[in-house]
């Protein structure tokens, strides 16, 4: 049997913030899988701001898109037709071939995820690179000690969400996080667990963490840049270390921004400012995993997703979780006939 499947191509670099002329919605047929491969349904597939510079035609840690090819990403699906034995049809697997509504590939590029443990969606979230993200920039890159106090950029955020809550399970005494106006401020504390949040929107970002964070702050997990590494290096106590894990605030720009007009301080503070990409920190995945669920089972871990239904709408999504319209983890259902 033969599946139809609709995906998403880059058709165009985009200058800027991306635009619908730089993509096409296709149709295509799918041969039926051959020895060792299996067709996957997509049952949802994710959307992450690294999928910016992955439209650029330039160098980095993971390839950019090829034009007039199906774009690629994390997605959560189903086996409905197999050439591979260890992978039966009814499996519930993860994989890179988002985009699209069913995707054919070597079985060796699926891992199966239990459905039993939590939702399948949540492997591409907080059970995910996502989750695993935040806990390896909170564990290895810039260490939670006890009784720290942690600042989070872009915490409403898929990343920053789940990152503001293991670093109280890791044993912070506060934990500091900004998003973009009122609503989603509400839901740090509220939902989140944070003790405090700050309002970007309403400027003086320095004057905001001042308060918030009256005795400094030891840890910063950075999503946004600009602004607000400026802003939390002037806040960091000595010996502070900084994961750098996105910047969200400059994937859209045309010319890179200036670095933070404060950056010597680092130098007297003795900071730590590192970089990270979680393909780096996969030996952690099980552990992490592990943690993860009991966290989720108990309720100290809250998952949040905004879900946008069918394929159709995945690059309208995408540009809504790039302007910073999403709470958590930004998903697209895909719903099929």
């Amino acid at each position: 049997m033969s599946y139809t499947s609709r995906e998403w191509r880059l058709v165009a670099r985009p200058v800027g913030e991306p635009k619908p002329s730089d993509v096409a919605f296709t149709t295509v047929t799918l041969p039926d899988p051959e020895d060792g491969q299996v067709v996957v349904r997509n049952d949802f597939v994710s959307v992450d701001p690294y999928m910016r510079g992955r439209m650029n035609d330039v160098p980095s840690y993971v390839p950019p898109f090829v034009l007039d090819e199906p774009m690629t990403g994390a997605a959560v699906g189903t086996v409905v037709a197999s050439g591979a034995p260890e992978v039966p049809v009814g499996t519930t697997v993860t994989h890179f071939l988002g985009w699209r509504d069913h995707a054919l590939l070597p079985a060796t590029a699926v891992r199966a995820v239990d459905p039993a443990l939590a939702p399948p969606q949540a492997y591409l979230g907080v059970l995910g690179s996502t989750g695993l993200t935040a806990y390896a920039g909170l564990t290895e890159i810039a260490p939670v000690k006890e009784g720290d106090t942690v600042f989070v950029s872009g915490a409403a955020g898929a990343v920053g969400s789940v990152a503001g809550q293991i670093a109280r399970r890791l044993g912070a005494a506060r934990v500091v996080g900004s998003a973009g106006g009122p609503e989603k401020v509400r839901r740090l504390t509220e939902t989140f667990g944070f003790d405090a949040g700050i309002d970007y929107r309403q400027g003086d970002l320095p004057g905001q963490l001042a308060h918030a964070a009256p005795d400094g702050v030891d840890v910063y997990f950075d999503n946004v840049g600009g602004d607000h590494l400026e802003a939390a290096i002037g806040a960091m106590n000595t010996f502070g270390r900084i994961a750098l894990c996105g910047a969200i605030s400059a994937y859209n720009t045309t010319e890179l921004p200036p670095g933070p007009r404060n950056l010597p301080l680092a130098v007297g503070k003795r900071l730590t400012l590192r970089g990270m990409i979680v393909s780096d920190h996969l030996a952690l995945a099980p552990a992490y995993a592990a943690r993860a669920a009991g966290w989720l089972r108990d309720g100290s871990l809250v998952a949040e997703e905004t879900v946008v239904d069918g394929i159709e709408n995945a690059f309208e999504a995408f540009q809504a979780m790039m302007r910073g319209a999403n709470t958590g983890k930004m998903l697209v259902r895909i719903v099929h006939d």
